[in-house]
């Protein structure tokens, strides 16, 4: 398979995060190779990524959260994304839904805020982006009261989305002391073998993240 992606973003994080826990073995292709992008581009004309390759099944899947599952049906290993119970599924399935579109979205439209020139920028967006950011701290922080990942006890889809959308997000609007649950999940992912990978392999690109 081959996994086209680049290196910062929260999307394609998300399924490294699968891979790693997978174990299944991958062809890495970077938006920051000579070529790639075009490559990529001819492949899924939407210009999203991440996008997975499979020669093997002739298949060319995008959407991170279809393509951990695909994952999960073509090159099963340990683990498992989506629980078999069809109740917890739906919770896996609903928590990566609020992590994706209440945590990581937001998120994203305050740091492309701040990457647009200073007469373009839109305060108002990025007054509604923190309201709803601050909205999804309060309600996953009491939805994952005494739970240790996500939906319990085993790591899922929904904690792949989860570790880029609170790690990013926490740069941009801090847990702080107003949401110990969050804070102290975001310390569980950060020490997360898979995680903590993809956090290392992303330090040469790290200085490019507009902070401020």
């Amino acid at each position: 398979m081959i996994l086209y992606y680049h290196p910062l973003s929260s999307y394609c994080w998300k399924v490294l995060i699968a891979f790693y826990e997978n174990g299944a073995p991958f062809a890495a292709r970077t938006l920051e190779e000579a070529d790639v992008a075009q490559e990529w581009m001819t492949l899924w004309p939407i210009g999203k990524f991440p996008l997975l390759r499979d020669p093997a099944r002739d298949a060319t899947i995008g959407e991170a959260s279809i393509i951990i599952e695909y994952l999960a049906q073509h090159e099963a290993g340990t683990f498992r994304p989506i629980p078999a119970d069809p109740d917890a599924a739906l919770e896996v399935r609903l928590m990566d839904r609020l992590f994706d579109n209440y945590v990581m979205a937001p998120m994203q439209a305050i740091v492309a805020d701040r990457l647009r020139p200073e007469a373009q920028r839109d305060s108002l967006g990025v007054a509604q982006a923190h309201d709803l950011l601050s909205k999804a701290y309060a309600l996953i922080e009491e939805r994952m009261a005494g739970r240790r990942w996500a939906v319990g006890d085993a790591f899922t889809l929904a904690d792949c989305a989860a570790a880029p959308a609170i790690f990013y997000a926490d740069k941009i609007v801090p847990l702080g002391t107003d949401f110990p649950v969050l804070a102290a999940y975001l310390a569980r992912l950060e020490a997360r073998p898979s995680f903590a990978r993809v956090l290392e392999e992303k330090e040469p690109w790290w200085r490019l993240f507009p902070f401020a």
